[in-house]
């Protein structure tokens, strides 16, 4: 009985079968077929410039078109005067904007510049597009254009470039100022440490991103910088987040739509730089014991006193360990610190590098490499944990002291280094100092067993099947759509 039903079926069902099959065909040939076209908008600074260049290397390589949009000057210094295209990125930039320098007024200018060029610009660049652009990834610093985004019917992304506490300590602004625990300045009227996230380290006051109690203008700055950057995570469809679901699961119990889609690493390609890499020290590690090199960089714009980088250049020397510094860091005397005077380098020749800028990710992958004596800038912190190499925490400012209390009191993945009580003056973190915690770094096993496994933990996410890459992908889809 089924059979000869079967059979008399048979026809009609066949012609179902085939219609799908050419339906399903043709509709994955129009995806094919759709390209899809993003544009992605940066703040001229190195630690936004360089991972929203990776992140938009890796949206390319998921088939969609990128458009890069940055200033004139980081235009240049990326891809050079005559060659517009980075790796298949197509890089524009923005007209009427004041270039800088590394002083921090010179960039207060310009993100003002940018305020101002940056809306009319963007306005104009889609009402041209006609439709082709399918999505804007948009960094957060320049938030506020999203809602120029959102009115031409274009899904926004916004891209946040530091670690989930600091984001979660952006949405509470209103809350800690209405039960003033702060005021509208964002200046601290209680010692109250702030809860962030569940099975997160509490926030202490100390460690607010805005916390610059020698400098009430940069405070001021910096809280109404992060306030208004707060104000307008509702206006866009998702937050990309520089780091990995399994770092931080609980920021999935964020009142947001966020994506973990780090760690954003290079993986051995170009992306350009906005400072000239010194690829020898990759050569002298060549020539170094394995787990025996400590690495030093502070970042584009951390800067000590002299007394402070004499003291750190004479515990390097203390530990009689190898070192590789990159110490672009200046002292702002204009005076050259110890580890640049003949009488230094000679006494420490044989077992020291010392460059001005460093191809950082290789550095950190390079099996000589130990320990990473660090800033705790978010990126810096990112690649470390993705080399798997121990961190010791020398923070300067903003999200950069929280970052120290997840790397040693969360994560365990490093310890702090931790400055003299000063004697009425200035704190500074001695000589002494700096030898006793790199050795207790170096000989930590408990510290180097947590690192490799956060290093583990980074490279399956962003594998096939990995968090930060299906994550990735999703965007990719739901922006080009």
């Amino acid at each position: 009985m089924h059979a000869s039903l079967l059979s008399l079926l048979f026809p009609f069902l066949s012609h179902i079968y085939i219609y799908i099959y050419i339906h399903m065909c043709i509709t994955n040939k129009k995806m094919e077929q759709k390209e899809g076209h993003i544009l992605v908008i940066s703040c001229p600074l190195l630690g936004h410039v360089s991972p929203l260049l990776k992140l938009s290397q890796k949206i390319t390589k998921l088939g969609a078109k990128v458009t890069f949009l940055t200033t004139k000057a980081v235009h240049a210094r990326i891809v050079g005067p005559t060659n517009d295209h980075n790796e298949g990125i197509r890089i524009i930039s923005i007209p009427n904007c004041v270039e800088h320098n590394d002083d921090w007024k010179d960039q207060e200018r310009e993100f003002a510049g940018i305020q101002r060029a940056l809306p009319g610009f963007l306005e104009d660049l889609l009402s041209k597009s006609d439709g082709k652009i399918d999505g804007v990834i948009v960094d957060s610093p320049l938030a506020s254009v999203s809602q120029i985004v959102k009115r031409f019917g274009v899904k926004v992304a916004m891209f946040w470039v530091s670690s989930a506490g600091s984001l979660a300590l952006g949405l509470k602004i209103p809350h800690l100022m209405e039960s003033k625990v702060i005021d509208s300045d964002g200046t601290p009227l209680k010692n109250d440490a702030i809860p962030l996230l569940p099975n997160m380290p509490a926030m202490a006051m100390s460690d607010l991103i805005w916390h610059f109690p020698h400098d009430k203008n940069m405070q001021n700055a910096i809280f109404h910088a992060t306030k208004d950057i707060a104000n307008h995570l509702q206006d866009v469809d998702w937050i990309l987040c520089n780091f990995f679901q399994e770092l931080e699961p609980s920021l999935s119990t964020l009142p947001l739509n966020t994506l973990p889609v780090g760690p954003f690493l290079s993986n051995e390609e170009s992306y350009g730089s906005l400072l000239s890499e010194d690829s020898s020290c990759l050569k002298w590690l060549d020539k170094q014991p394995n787990d025996s090199v400590i690495y030093i960089a502070f970042g584009s714009t951390s800067r000590f006193n002299q007394t402070q980088l004499d003291e750190l250049a004479l515990g390097l020397e203390l530990t009689g360990r190898p070192f590789l510094w990159a110490a672009l860091t200046g002292s702002g005397t204009g005076k050259p610190p110890l580890a640049f005077t003949k009488a230094y380098t000679e006494r420490v020749a044989g077992r020291a590098k010392i460059v001005g800028w460093a191809p950082q990710e290789a550095v950190l992958a390079h099996p000589a490499v130990r320990c990473f004596l660090s800033h705790c800038g978010w990126n810096s912190v990112i690649e470390g944990l993705s080399a798997g190499v121990p961190l010791l925490c020398w923070p300067y400012f903003a999200d950069q002291l929280y970052a120290r209390t997840c790397i040693c009191d969360k994560w365990r993945v490093g310890i702090r280094l931790s400055p003299d009580d000063g004697g009425g003056g200035p704190a500074v973190i001695s000589r002494f100092e700096v030898e006793k915690k790199v050795e207790e770094v170096m000989c930590d096993n408990v510290v180097r067993k947590n690192a490799l496994r956060m290093k583990e933990m980074a490279g399956k996410s962003g594998t096939n099947g990995g968090s930060s890459l299906n994550n990735l992908k999703y965007l990719v889809e739901q922006m080009i759509r």
